[in-house]
């Protein structure tokens, strides 16, 4: 028998969304507790009159318990080596065995563990817990991941300090939760190679998200003069470059950034490639660029709003971001365009890209509709982690 510290249940009516599988409860919709938790405890959740619906970990704040499990369940290491390994049995289905050595082996609600986020670079697990109940449970998520893992997996790197901050608002330290040997910093992604780093860099060290996207822009690559602007490490410019780009400029505000980018095309090609890579502000390098004829545009910028407060002058954002671009494409070229931000979704992202296309007023159709690959599934009941939204777009 497991212990619980805490019962909560919830107001009349109010069940519904979890016996639809929404993982989340929100504080709004509890009445009462029995017991005591602290934050990142494990609670369980019932009806007003006592039925059972759900275990997860409580939080103070709008959302009160992300859930585990919709059964009762004891949330110890036979739970987390199980849920591991059936995350890893999905990606060895969907992540080609031949040419890639990264990808997300946990994406939070989509493998029904709200709030972690594991990605695997290689011989190294890179962990990012975005609750206090995943942050308080790393030490046991590392020992399945070893259980499961074995000797293919030679560090576990916890990167939870820009995702979470303790309750005394001091940010929590980034540390190794296993090392036992040396961590290949290389990956290959689609058998390109690119520098990671997990302990410096954004997010987990890479954005694995864009692969399959990537491999689509280097089919329209051939010949043209591309633009990746808000570059980060460059992926998308590697991409270009593989697929016969006639030359290719990389654009990022960080300095860091570019000299990531820099080295990533050097892993990939030699000195002569045309590429070139400026430290600048996308927006003031769109209006400085009058005199450049790009026939192909990357536009992948960071999350315009993580918030819903944030909204407006997210779409305002991003619809200026293309006005830009579609005012400097040229006849006949091709752009991707993103949205990261999951309280944008594809309807009011599809609508600000249009208001672009009007204001600029040139003919646009819609190539493709994009968004994240399956390492980062999304949990249908769970609409909110599609958050990854992108249209491949040419410009008349």
């Amino acid at each position: 028998m497991y212990h619980i510290m805490m019962r909560l249940f919830l107001k009349k009516g109010r069940e519904e969304s979890l016996r639809r599988f929404h993982p989340w409860v929100f504080s709004g919709a509890v009445a009462r507790h029995e017991g005591q938790a602290a934050e990142g405890d494990v609670v369980e959740v019932y009806t007003h009159d006592g039925v059972f619906l759900a275990t997860g970990h409580y939080q103070e704040g709008s959302i009160t318990v992300r859930v585990l499990s919709f059964r009762p369940c004891a949330i110890d290491a036979a739970f987390w080596e199980a849920a591991l390994r059936q995350a890893r049995a999905l990606r060895e289905a969907t992540i080609p065995a031949a040419g890639t050595t990264a990808y997300r082996l946990v994406h939070g609600e989509g493998d029904n563990l709200p709030g972690l986020v594991i990605d695997v670079y290689g011989n190294t697990a890179v962990l990012q817990a975005h609750t206090i109940g995943m942050f308080r449970a790393r030490h046991a998520v590392a020992g399945a991941l070893r259980k499961i893992y074995g000797t293919q997996l030679a560090a576990i790197y916890d990167k939870s300090a820009t995702t979470l901050v303790s309750k005394d608002n001091e940010a929590v330290p980034d540390s190794y939760l296993y090392r036992a040997g040396e961590t290949g910093r290389v990956i290959l992604e689609n058998g390109y190679r690119f520098a990671v780093d997990w302990e410096k860099g954004q997010k987990t060290g890479f954005f694995l998200d864009q692969r399959d996207n990537r491999r689509l822009l280097s089919q329209y690559a051939q010949g043209r003069s591309a633009l990746n602007l808000f570059c980060y490490t460059g992926g998308f410019s590697v991409y270009a470059l593989g697929g016969g780009a006639a030359r290719v400029h990389a654009v990022d505000s960080s300095q860091r950034a570019i000299d990531l980018v820099n080295e990533n095309i050097s892993l990939n090609f030699t000195r002569a490639a045309p590429h070139e890579a400026f430290t600048a502000d996308a927006f003031d390098f769109l209006h400085n660029s009058a005199n450049h004829a790009y026939d192909l545009m990357v536009l992948d910028p960071p999350a315009f709003a993580k918030h819903k407060g944030a909204l407006r002058n997210a779409l305002q954002a991003y619809k200026r971001l293309n006005v830009a671009a579609f005012s400097r494409i040229a006849l006949g070229g091709i752009v991707f365009t993103f949205s990261c931000s999951q309280v944008v979704n594809k309807i009011d992202f599809r609508h600000a890209v249009f208001s672009a296309a009007a204001i600029s007023g040139r003919p646009v159709r819609i190539l493709h509709q994009l968004t994240q690959p399956a390492d980062h599934p999304i949990n249908i009941y769970h609409p909110e982690g599609e958050y990854l939204k992108g249209l491949v777009l040419q410009v008349e």
